[in-house]
C-alpha cells in the first residue's frame, strides 16, 4: 500500500526463526516485508538481546543523566571532534530545524587512534567518550552495541529475502561492516519545559534500519494517512523502523515513515535508537527489483518535501549532509 497507507497498529513479529537462521526465516522475512510497505515499522520479539544487559543499560543511564550538568558536559560532543560522539545539552539537537527537548550521549563503533580510518580523519570514526561515572556505563554499551550489531545482521537478513533478494546481498552490498551509531537519550518530563514542546519533532530516519528500545513511559508515535498511531512500550520488544535510505535503494516499494515523541509522563524518559546503517564508504545505488512498477516519487506528501531518491554518492557523503542540519555549530568540525 506503500507511503500514506492508513494503518492502525503495529505489528509484532517474532524474529527467533530469522535469528536462529532457520528454514522457516522466511515466513519471518514475509511478515517483516508486509509490515514495511505498510507501515514502515514493526515490533521485535525473540530477538535474544540479554533483558539483563538491557536492564544494567537502563539502571546505568538513568544514573548518568541524573549527574549534574557540568559533570556531564566534560563529555561533551565539541571534545569528540570529528568522530561525532559525546553528551549534548536539552535544546542542543534539531530536528526540522527546532531545538528538540532532551538531552543524550552519542556512540558509534569503538575504534583504536592506529585504525586507519581514525588516522585518515574519517569523520564519524574514532574512539568513543565515556563518562568517569558511573563505572559500568562504557563495558554496558560496547556489549549492547555488539548485540544490536548482530541483531541488524540477521534483519537486514530478512528484509533482502522479504524483497526476494539473496539472504546475503546487504552484507554483500555495504554492509559486511556497517556504520554503527547508537545514542542514549532522556527526555525531561513536560512539566519542566512547558506545552507544545516537542521532544522530537516530526521526521523520518535518514539511514537503512532503527532499532529502538524504549523504556516504559511511552510517547513515541507514527504518521498514519489520518492520524497519529501510539506505538507503545511492548515488553521485551524492540521497536524497529526503515529509514529513508532503505526508501530510496527499494524504489519507494519501502517507505520510511515519519514520527515524533513527546514524552507523556511527570518524570524523565529514556529511549535507546541503534541506527544500523551501509559503511561510510559504501556507494549509495538502488537495488536492481525487476518486473515490479515503482510507485510515484512521494516528495509532496512528505514532512521537508524532499525527494530521497535523487541523492547520488556515497553513504557518508548522504549521512554527512543531513547530521550538519542537527548539529549545526558541529558541523565545521566534522565537514
Amino acid at each position: 500500500m506503500g507511503h500514506g497507507s492508513d494503518f492502525e497498529h503495529i505489528p509484532i513479529v517474532d524474529v527467533s526463526d530469522l535469528v536462529a537462521g532457520r528454514a522457516s526465516q522466511r515466513a519471518v522475512a514475509n511478515q517483516l516485508g508486509d509490515a514495511c510497505r505498510e507501515s514502515g515499522f514493526f515490533y521485535v520479539v525473540g530477538h535474544g538481546v540479554d533483558q539483563d544487559l538491557q536492564r544494567r543499560l537502563h539502571e546505568l543511564s538513568r544514573e548518568f543523566f541524573a549527574l549534574d550538568v557540568d559533570t556531564k558536559l566534560k563529555i561533551r560532543m565539541a571534545l569528540g571532534g570529528r568522530a561525532w560522539r559525546g553528551y549534548f545539552r536539552v535544546g542542543g539537537e534539531l530536528t526540522s530545524g527546532k531545538p528538540d527537548q532532551k538531552e543524550g550521549l552519542y556512540f558509534g563503533a569503538e575504534l583504536p587512534p592506529d585504525d586507519p580510518r581514525v588516522g585518515a580523519g574519517t569523520p564519524l570514526h574514532g574512539p568513543n567518550l565515556f563518562p568517569e561515572k558511573p563505572e559500568g556505563l562504557r563495558s554496558a554499551v560496547l556489549a549492547y552495541m555488539a548485540a544490536l550489531t548482530a541483531l541488524g545482521h540477521r534483519l537486514m537478513a530478512g528484509l533482502a529475502l522479504s524483497l526476494g533478494l539473496e539472504e546475503s546481498y546487504f552484507a554483500d552490498h555495504g554492509m559486511a561492516e556497517p556504520l554503527t551509531l547508537f545514542r542514549i537519550f532522556n527526555y525531561p518530563p513536560p512539566a519542566d519545559l512547558g506545552l507544545g514542546l516537542w521532544g522530537v519533532g516530526e521526521h523520518t530516519d535518514y539511514g537503512l534500519l532503527t532499532i529502538l528500545l524504549q523504556d516504559d513511559a511511552g510517547g513515541l508515535e507514527v504518521r498514519s494517512r489520518s492520524r497519529w498511531v501510539p506505538a507503545p512500550p511492548v515488553v521485551g520488544s524492540f521497536v524497529c523502523n526503515i529509514g529513508d535510505m532503505l526508501d530510496r535503494m527499494t524504489g519507494g516499494r519501502y517507505r520510511s515513515t515519519p514520527h515524533r515523541v513527546r514524552n507523556p509522563a511527570p518524570r524523565d524518559r529514556l529511549s535507546f535508537p541503534f541506527f544500523f546503517d551501509p559503511n561510510f564508504f559504501a556507494p549509495v545505488r538502488p537495488i536492481e527489483l525487476p518486473g515490479r512498477d515503482l510507485p510515484p516519487d512521494d516528495r509532496d506528501e512528505r514532512w521537508d518535501r524532499s525527494s530521497v531518491h535523487e541523492f547520488q554518492g556515497t553513504y557518508g557523503d548522504y549521512l554527512l549532509g543531513k547530521v550538519g542540519k542537527v548539529f549545526p555549530e558541529l558541523r565545521s568540525s566534522v565537514l
